[in-house]
């Protein structure tokens, strides 16, 4: 069953969130769903950024769509992970 959101911007910041792990609930109060940080450990600014709604309608699409996005690209979990991935490799 594959998630779709009825707006197209909002959509894609949905399947890059699921590109990257992120886990995505449809439904629940107001919000059109929610996007759970697949790594939600202590470090992870006292759980700011470890969910965060998906809204049905709001404002402005694109900078939902946006701000999304940064949500996802700015995960402490994340950023770990591309520096440990971007290190040098030290001969021996």
């Amino acid at each position: 069953m594959a998630i779709k959101h009825p707006n197209k911007e909002i959509n894609a910041a949905i399947e890059y969130a699921l590109s990257e792990q992120w886990k995505i609930k449809v439904g629940g109060g107001h919000c059109w769903g929610k996007m759970y940080c697949p790594f939600n450990d202590e470090e992870c600014r006292c759980g700011e950024f470890c969910v965060t709604s998906i809204w049905s309608t709001p404002r402005s699409p694109e900078n939902h769509a946006r701000a999304l996005r940064r949500v996802v690209d700015k995960c402490v979990g994340k950023m770990d992970e591309d520096v440990t991935n971007t290190m040098p490799k030290v001969k021996k």
